[in-house]
């Protein structure tokens, strides 16, 4: 069975840094688009990067744009989030998704295969 695993999620201070991971099981990332989405309660879920597996381009949206980098090792078969400068707007349930196709996109019903989630906290 196909999975993605994310992890390093977790409580920060403001200003602070975390690196989510996501690793598939079952299945090696490489050929994947992956995407990163959050929702915080109360929101709707919303695509934060993505980058896609035939030419590692990227997206970041604009409330995380030069301050969260999106990374993939193929070697490992994981893809990574750098999240920095984090704020509390940033506090919400992280998830990679998988998407079978060489290009991301920014809509989460484009995507096959989601993890569980990872829970981000920001706050002093």
């Amino acid at each position: 069975q196909l999975q993605l695993v994310e992890s390093g999620g977790g409580w920060v201070q403001p200003g602070g840094s975390l690196r989510l991971s996501c690793t598939g099981s079952g299945f090696t990332l490489e050929n994947y688009a992956i995407g990163w989405f959050r929702q915080a309660p109360g929101k709707e879920r919303e695509g934060v990067s993505c980058i896609s597996s035939y030419d590692s381009s990227t997206y970041y949206s604009d409330s995380v744009k030069g301050r969260f980098t999106i990374l993939r090792d193929n070697a490992k078969s994981t893809v990574y989030l750098q999240m920095n400068s984090l704020k509390p707007e940033d506090t919400a349930v992280y998830y990679c998704a998988a998407r079978e196709h060489n290009y991301y996109t920014t809509a989460s019903w484009d995507y096959d295969y989601w993890g569980q989630g990872t829970q981000v906290t920001v706050s002093s």
